[in-house]
């Protein structure tokens, strides 16, 4: 058809793009975990935030990688991935990694104010205390929460499918009489959810800090220089805010998502992927950049960079 040549120049543009985000997004979170593996193996030891940012990083790598794939075959070998059972762990397995991405970045923001802020309450100052200790269940919990999730996100789209779809004998989704905002809205109401609860935590962080800092400067007023706790505030909440609104953004482009899925508006489209595999690259580097020695090393491998 007339129309084809152009279809097939955008889809090569859009996973040109996708591409070379997602591969400057795994190369970002590979190094960062590798960084933290070879100072784990020297010091035998690893902090609290060198747990977050291990995690954080194995599983924006796994996200951006299956993501990546999953564009692919959906846009040049759709008949490989729109097969019965395949879509469904494609979709359940992309969305358990994106969603242990948004919860343990939570719970680096959560790290963060409990370590820097000040507040004179007993339950805060327990939790001070205890936090490196919690440290490790917290993120074991946030990845089995996005497991269950992922197991639920699989038998939605698996009982939509079974119910409203065409199936071939080879079990290929050849005609598919589903409309995505009655039968998948279910799936994506639960992954929005999920969003806006560690959304919520994320700004609850971000209060309670920028409160302390505050505080702090007003208590402070008679010292005309910094001290090293308004540093670690201001710090904190520089990484805290960028998260933040990166985090506003992509919760943006979740809900456009929701609403164009269903109107083959390539633009608006194109203009989520983008959102979406943009959000673990910057954010990844942000985290490289306020942290000294990531920082070093990083400016160390790239001279191009100093």
């Amino acid at each position: 058809s007339p129309d084809q040549p152009s279809v097939t120049s955008y889809n090569a543009m859009t996973v040109a793009i996708v591409t070379l985000e997602a591969f400057a997004g795994m190369w970002i979170n590979a190094f960062i975990v590798s960084v933290i593996c070879m100072a784990w193996v020297k010091k035998k030891t690893l902090n609290s935030n060198g747990k977050i940012l291990l995690f954080l990083g194995c599983s924006r790598f796994w996200y951006l990688c299956i993501a990546w794939v999953n564009s692919f075959l959906a846009i040049f070998y759709p008949n490989y991935i729109f097969v019965h059972h395949v879509f469904e762990l494609a979709e359940s397995t992309q969305n358990f990694f994106n969603i242990s991405n948004f919860w343990v970045s939570a719970c680096l923001c959560i790290f963060y104010c409990i370590k820097i802020a000040n507040f004179q309450n007993s339950f805060f100052n327990y939790l001070k205390v205890k936090i490196d200790r919690m440290m490790p269940w917290l993120l074991l919990g946030s990845v089995l929460f996005s497991l269950v999730i992922g197991i639920l996100v699989y038998k939605m789209i698996d009982r939509a499918f079974r119910n409203y779809a065409n199936l071939t004998c080879q079990g290929i989704i050849w005609k598919a009489n589903i409309r995505i905002e009655e039968h998948f809205l279910p799936s994506y109401f639960l992954i929005g959810f999920v969003f806006a609860t560690s959304f919520t935590a994320v700004i609850f962080s971000a209060l309670l800090l920028l409160f302390s800092l505050w505080r702090h400067k007003h208590n402070m007023q008679t010292n005309s220089t910094k001290d090293v706790s308004t540093d670690a505030h201001i710090k904190a909440m520089k990484s805290i805010l960028s998260f933040l609104i990166m985090y506003s953004i992509n919760f943006v482009s979740l809900v456009l998502t929701l609403v164009y899925s269903k109107k083959n508006e390539n633009d608006v489209i194109f203009l989520i992927y983008l959102i979406q595999y943009a959000f673990p690259v910057v954010h990844s580097l942000i985290l490289i950049f306020s942290n000294p020695k990531l920082k070093k090393i990083l400016l160390r491998i790239l001279p191009c960079m100093k």
